[in-house]
């Protein structure tokens, strides 16, 4: 019989042989993989045979395990990857019939929602796609009669016949940004698409399917009946139904400062919870059946029936990811005790994480997996039991002294929690509640056993909820008071990896059970980690990098002190917007608490949508910017920093690196007051010279601002990285310009098939005659270079972390038409998604993710 050391070396191989599997950029052949795992499956079966195997097979038990974990996971992504949309079916009409299998999420802008494909056809004939879709339904200028009653009367478990467009899953690629695609893929989501509202939706059928989730829709339906569109509301449909994209945009916001996000949700520890009070209340009434007792132990009873109730409560959340990986954890211990030996915490605790990576492998990259195993872990290996109580007290006194006893229990574990999970959350999300410690200790008790139960039990008497609403309304006066305090939350950089090991080991020795002077070991080494080292720009030279936040720009310039970001990128809808969902964070994981200058090129909303969420959240020093004086945004932003319009001329050296503003000139303002003159004429145009290289930015100006800057700045216009102006659109980038320039290198900033259709294929060709190398960002995503370094060694955000679910985008990232007679084949392509979409809409945001990450979603904010 095989020991625990045996078992723990088993499953250690399993965890490393998916973790390993999960590094390919491209997936294997079939065959290998189902080779591996069936050679790994026999070898280990003859480990288990082995009635005293001998320590050499120690080595070959590992390695089998590894290959069933690895052969496995490569299997499983190949069947899923296997259900992939179709080129050709990119951007076309489909017309598709179905029901809708989720809560619609209704946002300002229209409604997302899953959609169980039945048939598909396109032009009268079948068609295959995916059979799990994420669609938007939006409205806008093309929506007929009735149109917005149907989007409005979308209800879950409905049969619709919709005509829609869809797409192979696309997501922003930023440095320390949120893997969209790998959401997508774990949830088996393999398209996303919008619906075409100009050819009216048909609806077929009321109650076609999806039973629970018609459920989970009429309890929200009757929350928000019962206590209207409110912040209570919205929490209280996240807790009993697992709807966060109830919750408003500000209460995540709050939720985040002070640290108890994870309690909003349908969490590890809701699940937990409920299985443990379900587990005792059954075990409970089984007891007091003779009959019952007889026939089958109230312990095993209470195990079983409470991980049926975790069952049904997961079930009834929305079957979401973060509590299916619990209820999974919940299970394995469930089956190990069943059978009545006493396990050592470490074998449960390790065969949950492998029950849970092998029913989801991907959940390995992802932090919820982490900090969920890693809280139990610290605390099982901590012994969080409270302090004994002597018998001897009288009844009263007992009675305190076991209330202390418990209120003592809740604070170390509430000090464990928090200093062990504190590294990683610094690791993840690069942001460190520094009042969490206190909201949790009013917040998990109140919520967990409170307003969740109170949530629940409302299901059936729906008074339950106003009580519920009002502890909740009580809860977040408090949390605002301490969101608003000054120190609320630590920021830092992305820590180099020996920090971040040190961080984690530091972490551990503080919260362990060891003697107090190694535990103060500890504190020194999670220094690196809350004070990391960033990597320093020389004197005389610049960094820049060009964040993807879909169609838009965005471009952050560092010197060896100093920084000035570039545009901020779209609005994606009166919900999001580029600055919350990409800048704020990689600002923060770039360790840039600070701009010395945020320079916004001009007035449309794919360049300025994210300016008011990064002046919030990153101090400036100047704003600079061509808006007109009654622009929102010059008094929200002037409020606190200076204000300075743009004007030829101007120039600044920092650093040993100089700053010219080359457009627009100071006559050029009352022209565009008094004439019907476009924002883009007004683009703000600043060339940053190093002590080797130079980077002109150009916004969004046209053929005639082209022309005068070649006429009046001359050799100035020289850079070896030029900026596509205007996205690649078809009215700029003219060859007298290029020519005057003379870049090696130039960056198109574009979302990703964008209704524009930007860069233009004859724009393109343009470039490519004149031997300049585009990288574009819907290819490459995120651009990070360095000017001490030639222009051609910068670095893809998306080549640097590709794997083998990232869609692959038409040709390799930065690349252009072989030739002049390849550029024209480009126009072939389908017709854009978001050809159908309004003016300053969201393209696709089909669905978000449930901690409202960054999406991509490319913005619609100009006529072409």
């Amino acid at each position: 019989m095989l020991s625990g050391g045996w078992l723990a070396g088993a499953g250690l191989g399993l965890l490393a042989g998916c973790a390993w599997q999960l590094q390919e950029a491209a997936l294997w052949p079939g065959a290998a993989y189902a080779a591996g795992a069936a050679l790994g499956a026999l070898a280990l079966l003859a480990v288990v045979a082995m009635r005293r195997p001998a320590a050499g097979v120690l080595l070959m038990a590992l390695v089998a395990s590894a290959a069933l974990g690895w052969g496995a996971t490569g299997w499983r992504a190949g069947a899923r990857l296997a259900e992939a949309l179709a080129a050709p079916l990119e951007g076309v009409d489909i017309e598709l019939t179905g029901v809708v299998a989720s809560l619609p999420v209704r946002r300002s802008d229209g409604v997302r929602f899953r959609f169980e494909v039945e048939s598909a056809r396109r032009e009268g004939r079948a068609v295959a796609v995916p059979r799990l879709l994420a669609l938007g339904w939006y409205r806008g200028r093309e929506e007929g009669s009735g149109a917005a009653d149907s989007l409005d009367s979308l209800r879950a478990g409905q049969r619709w016949r919709f005509t829609v467009r869809l797409r192979q899953p696309h997501g922003l690629a930023n440095p320390h940004g949120f893997d969209y695609e790998l959401w997508l893929f774990e949830q088996g989501v393999r398209a996303t698409g919008s619906v075409r509202s100009k050819l009216p939706p048909q609806w077929l059928q009321d109650a076609a399917g999806q039973p629970v989730e018609r459920a989970r829709q009429d309890v929200r339906d009757a929350l928000q009946a019962r206590l209207g569109d409110t912040s209570a509301a919205g929490v209280l449909a996240a807790l009993a139904v697992g709807d966060q994209a109830s919750i408003a945009r500000d209460d995540w916001a709050v939720f985040r400062a002070t640290g108890v996000a994870h309690l909003v949700s349908i969490s590890g520890l809701h699940v937990t919870m409920f299985v443990w009070l379900a587990g005792a209340a059954i075990g409970a009434l089984w007891r007091r059946s003779e009959w019952l007792l007889l026939r089958w132990p109230a312990v095993q009873a209470g195990r079983w029936g409470g991980l049926a109730a975790g069952v049904a409560y997961t079930a009834l959340a929305g079957w979401g990811v973060p509590a299916q990986r619990t209820l999974f954890m919940v299970a394995a211990a469930t089956v190990l005790r069943a059978g009545g030996t006493r396990w050592p915490w470490p074998l449960v605790w390790g065969a949950a994480a492998v029950a849970v990576v092998m029913i989801d492998p991907w959940a390995l990259l992802q932090p919820g997996f982490w900090l969920s195993f890693v809280a139990v872990g610290l605390l099982l290996a901590s012994g969080t039991e409270g302090a004994a109580v002597p018998e001897a007290l009288p009844g009263w006194r007992a009675r305190w002294a076991q209330a202390q006893a418990h209120l003592l229990a809740g604070l170390r574990t509430q000090g464990i929690a928090t200093l062990g999970l504190a590294p990683l959350s610094l690791l993840f999300f690069h942001q460190l509640s520094l009042v969490g410690f206190l909201a949790n200790l009013v917040a998990i008790p109140l919520i967990t056993l409170a307003i969740t139960p109170l949530a629940l039990l409302g299901i059936v008497w729906a008074p339950l909820w106003s009580l519920a609403a009002g502890l909740m309304d009580g809860l977040m006066a408090g949390l605002t008071v301490l969101a608003s305090w000054p120190w609320a939350s630590w920021a830092a950089a992305e820590a180099p990896p020996w920090a971040q090991a040190a961080g984690l080991l530091g972490a551990a020795v503080l919260v362990l059970p060891l003697p107090t002077r190694v535990r103060m070991l500890g504190l020194p080494m999670l220094l690196p980690l809350l004070f990391p080292p960033v990597a320093a720009v020389p004197p005389g030279h610049f960094e820049v990098l060009a964040a993807d936040v879909g169609q838009g720009t965005a471009v952050l310039v560092r010197t060896a002190g100093h920084a000035l970001l570039y545009d901020t990128g779209p609005q994606y809808s009166r919900d999001s917007d580029a600055g919350e969902r990409v800048l704020v964070p990689l600002l923060r994981a770039e360790g840039v608490a600070r701009l010395d200058v945020l320079m916004l090129s001009h007035r449309d909303t794919d360049h300025v949508g994210g300016a008011a969420a990064v002046g919030q959240a990153v101090a400036l020093g100047q704003v600079m910017s061509s808006l007109e004086d009654g622009h929102p945004l010059r008094a929200g932003l002037a409020a606190a920093q200076p204000h300075q319009r743009c004007s030829a001329g101007q120039s600044w050296d920092w650093d040993g690196v100089h700053f010219e503003l080359l457009h627009p000139r100071a006559q050029d303002y009352p022209a565009a007051a008094s004439e019907a003159v476009k924002p883009n004429a007004l683009s703000c145009v600043l060339r940053v010279s190093g002590r080797a290289r130079s980077l002109l930015l150009t916004g969004d100006i046209e053929r005639p601002q082209e022309l005068r800057l070649v006429q009046e700045a001359g050799a100035l216009l020289g850079a070896e990285v030029l900026w596509v102006p205007h996205h690649g659109s078809r009215t700029s980038s003219t060859a007298e310009f290029l020519a005057a320039v003379q870049p090696r290198v130039a960056v198109a900033q574009a979302g990703y098939r964008n209704r524009f259709g930007h860069p233009a294929p004859q724009v393109l060709v343009r470039y490519q005659q004149q031997g300049i190398a585009v990288l574009r960002s819907d290819r490459c995503g995120a651009w990070r270079w360095r000017s001490d370094a030639a222009p051609d060694t910068g670095l893809c955000e998306r080549s640097q972390v590709l794997r083998y679910w990232h869609t692959r985008s038409l040709g390799e990232p930065g690349t252009v038409p072989a030739s002049p007679a390849d550029g024209p084949e480009l126009a072939k392509l389908p017709v854009p998604l978001s050809a159908s979409l309004p003016a300053e809409r969201s393209e696709e945001s089909a669905a978000d993710p449930p901690d409202d990450s960054t999406t991509d979603r490319d913005v619609i904010a100009k006529p072409p």
